[in-house]
């Protein structure tokens, strides 16, 4: 399906409301929940992820846990490709690949499903904020290691203060439809 209006940037980024000391002292969360509550917005935001990768012959969208699925799965429909899960540790019930990444403090663990992406497919990595990039990092290798081809990464939001762009592979396409400074 194609959204005839063009996505209005300016409508989305004020949308996103900030909450502080969420959801621990000194951080400032962004919030993009207002965005689903208004389905004019949340077609514009579909409009604005899908538009940068609709020639690159997607074939799966692999949303990240849990407000990466929120907007992936409407992307993956977009782009006329599957839809694959990446969730944290123990929540899918069949054989997983599993990438361990490391935290600020400590170590954090991915999982997909083995048969969510096989050897062929055009990856677009999906996840509603990029902030320090270790899960989209993350989950980048584990695409490589199911044998699929990243061909980019989709962001609803990115945080530039905390440079998360730089921890992904150069030779792969990252986009953010909203970027905040601070």
């Amino acid at each position: 399906m194609s959204f005839s209006s063009e996505p209005s940037i300016q409508a989305l980024h004020d949308a996103v409301r900030t909450v502080q000391d969420f959801p621990k002292p000194g951080i400032a969360f962004k919030d993009v929940s207002p965005i689903l509550l208004d389905p004019v917005l949340f077609r514009q935001a579909i409009e604005a992820l899908a538009a940068p990768f609709r020639e690159a012959g997607v074939t799966k969208v692999a949303g990240i846990e849990s407000r990466g699925f929120l907007f992936g799965l409407s992307l993956a429909e977009e782009l006329d490709a599957g839809f694959a899960l990446i969730r944290k540790e123990g929540k899918l019930p069949w054989r997983t690949y599993r990438m361990e990444y490391d935290l600020e403090y400590g170590t954090d663990c991915i999982e997909m499903h083995r048969d969510a992406v096989v050897a062929g497919d055009r990856v677009l990595i999906h996840d509603d904020v990029i902030a320090t990039g270790g899960t989209a990092a993350a989950a980048e290798q584990m695409i490589r290691e199911a044998g699929g081809e990243p061909v980019g990464f989709s962001f609803l939001a990115e945080l530039n203060f905390l440079s998360g762009r730089d921890r992904l592979g150069a030779d792969v396409a990252v986009e953010a439809a909203l970027r905040f400074d601070g």
